[in-house]
């Protein structure tokens, strides 16, 4: 399985990135087509939102076919015509559309690993294979920071994404040429024996995990992936140099925080309280840039970081789903809660879109902010509450 991962893991990094380049670029994409925060806004939600629509397909092809054959054509045809539009785009239209495609095409990279630690390593092992896989694919939340930055003032936008078409389209081949599919569970001749994703709807188990995770990674997610840049620009004046270093540590911060869910994972008594942990740590720093929006660049930039840290749980509630699904339907398990984790990501933004819109016009962008962080407050501090009534499964616990 080593190349298998390997070459996934590159494909993982690619989709990290495009689902936070927008930030650094939204100086460019705003004066060479025009668009609008907003429509910046709803560009970085179209990649979320398609992105998760995808994942019902993509869950089915798992457990049908295996990762092989389908992410490498979702990766090459879906992501590298995604870039390409973009490159050429004229118009916010172009923008929004390529940035959906983008996502449906990223869709299966980290469902395709993710289905093979399910399928060919011990349970034990799930949650610390998976935090590891997104701490090194969150490499790409790096590069999209700061590299990114100066590559598009040495060369231009439009010439970096050209580059990125032709990088997309080699490890879209490369998944093709070696990946390998793990052996598939056999279920019998009736394809209801497969299972389903209503199925898996009617699993009152995993109704707590659910909602929050479709909230607690798209607050990080959300603020990195583009409200961090229009937040610093606004509030504390700052350019695009200094945007880009401080998205740089709030990317690190993400990368830290997968990298220490993993072992936190086999140390932790209880994946259930752990999660609840890292969620109330993200909701005190929310909580905070609600009370203090512009009081002090240091401690945003703390909150900021700390957020990005703790927001990062995303492979631990994954480890505690896991243990409820049924064996023959493993992939399209782990894409339902990839679903709500994605999909909470883009309506979340297309909703804070709405909100920041709406009380700039009334307000100040100081207040437009005040309100994000509320939001993002109240909403979490609800699911939070939903989940404490999750159970766990005696396998569940860490050990």
């Amino acid at each position: 399985m080593g190349p298998s991962i390997t070459i996934l893991a590159l494909g993982y990094v690619m989709s990290q990135f495009y689902r936070a380049f927008l930030a650094v670029l939204a100086d460019d994409l705003s004066n060479d087509l025009g668009a609008t925060p907003t429509e910046l806004s709803l560009a970085s939600g179209a990649w979320f939102v398609m992105f998760a629509l995808a994942q019902f397909p993509v869950g089915i092809w798992l457990d049908r076919f295996g990762p092989r054959r389908m992410t490498a054509a979702l990766f090459t045809f879906g992501a590298g015509g995604g870039v390409l539009w973009l490159a050429l785009a004229t118009t916010p239209e172009h923008l929004i559309g390529a940035m959906g495609l983008i996502g449906i095409g990223c869709s299966p990279v980290l469902m395709a690993p993710i289905f093979i630690f399910a399928k060919a390593f011990p349970a034990v092992r799930f949650g610390l294979l998976s935090a590891w896989f997104v701490a090194f694919g969150s490499i790409g939340n790096v590069a999209g920071a700061k590299p990114l930055e100066l590559l598009a003032t040495q060369f231009g936008w439009r010439s970096v994404m050209f580059g990125l078409f032709v990088l997309t389209i080699a490890i879209g081949l490369a998944i093709y040429q070696f990946v390998k599919d793990p052996v598939r569970e056999t279920t019998g001749d009736n394809p209801s024996d497969r299972g389903s994703f209503l199925t898996l709807l009617k699993l009152k188990a995993l109704w707590p995990i659910f909602p929050i995770m479709a909230v607690v990674y798209a607050i990080p997610a959300g603020l990195r992936g583009y409200w961090i840049a229009p937040y610093l620009s606004d509030v504390y004046g700052l350019d695009s140099a200094a945007i880009g270093t401080l998205t740089l540590w709030m990317a690190l911060a993400m990368i830290a925080g997968s990298v220490a869910y993993g072992p936190l994972d086999r140390w932790s008594p209880s994946r259930k309280w752990l999660n609840v942990c890292g969620g109330a740590i993200v909701i005190v720093c929310v909580f905070v840039l609600a009370i203090w929006t512009a009081s002090s660049l240091y401690l945003t930039t703390a909150m900021l970081i700390l957020c990005g840290f703790a927001g990062m749980g995303y492979p631990v509630l994954m480890a505690h789903a896991r243990q409820f699904f049924p064996p023959h339907a493993v992939g399209r398990g782990v894409t339902l809660l990839n679903f709500f984790s994605v999909g909470g990501v883009g309506v979340m933004q297309w909703t804070t879109a709405a909100i920041i819109r709406d009380e700039t016009i009334q307000n100040t962008p100081i207040h437009a902010f005040q309100t994000l962080f509320w939001f993002y407050a109240i909403c979490l501090t609800l699911v939070l509450a939903l989940y404490l009534a999750a159970k766990e499964r005696p396998e569940d616990v860490a050990v």
